[in-house]
């Protein structure tokens, strides 16, 4: 639809990521517009690519020194054609209208496969929570939720974590909003769990990336049993990532954050994920620490002048991308061919570029889009919602059996549309299909809103 990507580039010039995920989108429902003309004259491709609302702020807040500090809020409230607005809020000073909309952009599809009752929106700032007081991470927290409650609630919008915000961060904003609304709500998810969190929450985007993975090896049967794998990043989707594939018997030898990665040969057990861990979310460390602390491990450091990410030029079968977007480019994923992987599932948002996607799809690989494949965190995210709205807690059990029903739902919806579509076995033109049958055919029985 170059007409569509015409439109927004003119239009809003800068935002280079937004454009990749609308392409991205539109190439592959191609063939449904052209089967359903009721949707161009409808225009919902003009319709989907505009925001039902954007919301951006100053958020004024004083550092531990009482200097004052101004960074930018955001939130994009894009499509609630099936339920509330949901989806994360960023903390990175990488944050920007264009980034934003492109994540709330995919959210929408994303929460669609879900098979629950959730829009897709996202939010976030250029505030960097990396080597904050928590009394400075506090005080940002009630300045930005000062603003954001306005625009927000369990029945309009209901914002979760992302990069930088974590179950701390939750709780400030999620203390402020009580504070202001004096309501006790499920207006987050990712909440404690003793006030209202749902257990396996912070499990869920990495365990669901690798139960969507199981059910694409599936398909050829094979099992993760003892395939070696690689991992990027070293946050929540990277440490639950690496926890469940260990669990299934794989080895995983990479982690990674933004100042390099590590490569163990001997593979990273419980012992060294627990490791990780406590490095990354008590202590906010660097990767480089567990070269020191593990001998088996070589440590390299990020060098910006390369032109590609050495962490994806390791043999391996599977690869995990659980970072950031945009970090396989095509000669990364030229590198993972040549290595033998066959197996790519997304624990990111569009981690992959356009012309890796190209690249695996040329050589056969098995590709889960993260819009498929990541599905599973903001699945778990709809499962706390109901459960604060019932008043109950599930077990973990539970809830991990849903979210396992969940991905292999979300795999068979890919492969039947795809099917249908006249490509069979291609992951991401059959989630973008699914996604966007179900929220444009909502958004045509609602009328022109």
């Amino acid at each position: 639809m170059p007409d569509i990507l015409e439109i927004i580039k003119a239009r809003d010039p800068q935002e280079r990521e937004f454009h990749q995920a609308v392409s991205e989108v539109m190439e592959s429902v191609k063939p449904v517009l052209d089967q359903n003309p009721i949707y161009r004259q409808a225009k919902i491709p003009q319709r989907l690519v505009e925001p039902e609302r954007v919301i951006m702020f100053r958020v004024p807040w004083a550092d531990d020194q009482g200097n004052v500090q101004v960074n930018r809020g955001f939130r994009i409230e894009m499509n609630s054609a099936l339920g509330p607005y949901k989806g994360g809020l960023r903390f990175h000073p990488s944050v920007n209208l264009g980034i934003l909309k492109f994540l709330a952009f995919e959210q929408v599809f994303k929460n669609a496969l879900t098979t629950l009752p959730m829009g897709g929106g996202k939010g976030g700032s250029d505030f960097d929570p990396k080597g904050k007081s928590d009394n400075e991470v506090m005080r940002f927290c009630q300045s930005f939720m000062s603003e954001l409650s306005r625009h927000i609630g369990p029945n309009t919008d209901v914002p979760a974590g992302d990069i930088g915000v974590g179950a701390r961060e939750i709780g400030f904003l999620f203390g402020m909003y009580k504070k202001l609304r004096n309501e006790f709500t499920g207006v987050l998810t990712g909440k404690g769990l003793n006030w209202g969190g749902s257990l396996i929450r912070p499990e869920a985007t990495g365990y669901g990336s690798v139960y969507f993975a199981a059910e694409m090896l599936a398909t050829r049967d094979q099992t993760l049993e003892g395939k070696t794998c690689l991992v990027s990043g070293s946050g929540n989707v990277a440490q639950f990532t690496t926890e469940k594939l260990i669990d299934l018997g794989a080895k995983v030898t990479t982690l990674s954050d933004s100042s390099g990665y590590i490569h163990d040969e001997s593979g990273i057990d419980q012992k060294k994920l627990a490791y990780v861990k406590t490095l990354k979310n008590l202590r906010r460390g660097r990767i480089e620490e567990y070269a020191d602390k593990f001998s088996s491990a070589v440590y390299t450091a990020a060098d910006p002048a390369l032109d590609h990410n050495p962490l994806w030029a390791h043999k391996a079968d599977c690869a995990f991308p659980s970072a950031t977007q945009n970090e396989i480019n095509g000669k990364d994923a030229q590198n993972l061919v040549d290595n033998g992987v066959a197996l790519v599932s997304e624990g990111a948002n569009m981690p992959t570029m356009p012309e890796g996607i190209d690249i695996f799809k040329e050589h056969k690989i098995l590709y889960g889009p993260g819009k498929a494949a990541n599905a599973g965190g903001v699945s778990v995210s709809g499962l706390e919602m109901t459960q604060n709205s019932m008043r109950l807690v599930w077990t973990r059990e539970e809830v991990d059996d849903r979210l396992k029903l969940i991905m292999k739902t979300i795999h068979s919806t890919c492969m039947d549309a795809a099917e249908q579509y006249g490509a069979p076995g291609d992951y991401e033109k059959g989630a973008n299909i699914a996604g966007f049958l179900k929220v444009v055919d909502a958004m045509l029985d609602q009328g022109l809103v």
